[in-house]
């Protein structure tokens, strides 16, 4: 329930995109869908994560920009913006705290699986980081170097795209660890 509610903002972008080829009116719908976004989730869960916070605020802000301006390169940047936050935090999680970012997350999921070592999960945390920063770099090149229609598309479908692919190479990654994690500790050490 709580994915969909997170991706209904972006597919009601792209869907008043689509039919009204109006930057300006697609960028109030997901300014009120985020909007809704946030209370929806917190009736359903109570909490609103850092996460859903940062990209509400880059999307309320940049789209504001952008609509006072009349000018959309600015919220064009949002997706860039949230990208290279998230690098620079995953990046400051190796320094700050007691565990990469990327093992806090993952481990809350399932501790008794995810076992790594602590080299592996310095990489699979420095692998977050530069995910993120190709991401963010490659959003940019589109939303200067294409139409806007293209990057509107390269929004969802690319941006969805590039984070799926990113988890399936991270996942079977991990299951060399997950598969027998003995024997690949013994290897880091």
């Amino acid at each position: 329930m709580q994915a969909l509610i997170d991706f209904l903002p972006v597919i009601a972008f792209v869907v008043t995109y689509w039919f009204s080829g109006d930057m300006s009116l697609a960028i109030m719908v997901i300014m009120g869908a985020v909007a809704l976004q946030l209370m929806a989730t917190w009736v359903i869960k109570r909490e609103i994560s850092k996460m859903l916070l940062a990209s509400a605020v880059l999307v309320v802000v940049l789209g504001g920009i952008s609509l006072a301006l009349d000018n959309p390169v600015f919220f064009k940047w949002k997706p860039t913006g949230l990208y290279w936050l998230f690098a620079i935090v995953f990046l400051g999680s190796n320094w700050i705290g007691d565990k990469p970012l990327v093992q806090r997350m993952l481990t809350s999921i399932s501790e008794d699986e995810m076992n790594l070592p602590e080299a592996a999960w310095k990489r699979l945390n420095l692998a977050w980081v530069a995910f993120f920063v190709f991401a963010g770099a490659i959003n940019i090149y589109v939303a200067y170097s294409y139409e806007e229609a293209t990057w509107v598309n390269f929004k969802l479908f690319g941006l969805f795209g590039l984070t799926f692919v990113f988890l399936v190479l991270q996942s079977l990654w991990l299951s060399r660890y997950l598969a027998n994690p003995e024997q690949q500790k013994n290897k880091e050490d």
